[in-house]
């Protein structure tokens, strides 16, 4: 289904969607606004909140410009996706939303997310794990339109259980799945990751036509690589990727995964960005004194 998309697309050059990434250094983060270019309809996708975690302080820089790039070209805004609930960034769709409209949405399965990290937090019972802070909940297969442009949101599990990537026109964001060449895959140990579900949804990736543009959400700058890149093609990664290219066996991959995984250390915003993810992007409700609170677990995570 997504195959005969994607050829539909390429087939007729005008669905080619516009593309501006803008690119947050303090988290290697990459968020996208993607638009039609006949209708002016656009999405943004995985955006960021500025967080300064020892002042616990938030602001809007990174925001604001994904802002300015919509206004100046007189976009309008129909959704705001998340690929996930972030493990190393505070999402800002809850400030892009207010300002510029637009369904909030994420994979259904963040349902999962939810429940999981409820309990390292200890949410309580006032904290929903049914997927109502978000507008919309996509299904593996789903199709969505932007202005002219179809666009198909895929399942792609391993890194969480609720990863999706989401492909419009020729091109894909694939989220938190699959790097540069260079540098590889989406690490597989946060809970409910699965190094084995990661390979396939790769490869599910990877079986998408050749020319398909990759759209990336980190990049951390390999080593004897001198600039940032996040675009690339499936042709680029089947022939290149250091960790999941072809030839290399499921076994191989979660093999090399689960030993790599084992010597990363946690992302420095775990805490905060879960916390606040999985109720999209919005922070825990304030106390008495009007102030919200983050909770750090001791010795849970």
């Amino acid at each position: 289904m997504a195959r005969q998309q994607i050829l539909r697309a390429q087939a007729k050059k005008e669905l080619r969607p516009s593309i501006a990434g803008f690119f947050d250094e303090a988290t290697n983060t990459v968020s996208y606004v993607v638009h039609d270019p006949a209708t002016l309809e656009a999405a943004i996708i995985d955006s960021v909140l500025d967080f300064e975690a020892a002042a616990g302080r938030t602001s809007h820089g990174s925001a604001d410009r994904i802002i300015k790039y919509v206004t100046s070209n007189n976009l309008k805004v129909i959704w705001q996706i998340e690929t996930h609930a972030h493990a190393d960034h505070i999402s800002a769709a809850p400030y892009l939303q207010e300002r510029l409209g637009g369904k909030l949405a994420i994979g259904r399965e963040i349902v999962r997310v939810q429940e999981v990290f409820g309990k390292l937090f200890n949410a309580g019972t006032d904290f929903e794990r049914d997927g109502s802070q978000f507008d919309h909940l996509f299904v593996d297969g789903e199709t969505f339109r932007i202005g002219g442009l179809e666009g198909i949101a895929l399942h792609v599990p391993g890194h969480t259980p609720a990863d999706m990537a989401f492909i419009i026109g020729d091109a894909a964001f694939v989220g938190d799945t699959i790097f540069m060449p260079d540098f590889g895959t989406a690490r597989a140990d946060f809970p409910g990751g699965d190094a084995h579900q990661l390979f396939r949804s790769i490869r599910r990736l990877l079986s998408l036509p050749d020319e398909t543009r990759l759209f990336l959400c980190h990049d951390y700058k390999a080593p004897g690589r001198d600039d940032y890149a996040w675009e690339t093609t499936v042709r680029l990664e089947r022939q290149g990727n250091v960790h999941v290219r072809d030839g290399v066996t499921e076994d191989e991959f979660v093999a090399m995964r689960n030993s790599r995984d084992a010597t990363l250390a946690m992302p420095t915003l775990i805490l905060p960005s879960v916390q606040i993810n999985i109720r999209g992007g919005r922070l825990p409700e304030p106390e008495a004194n009007g102030v919200s609170y983050i909770k750090i677990p001791v010795n849970a995570v």
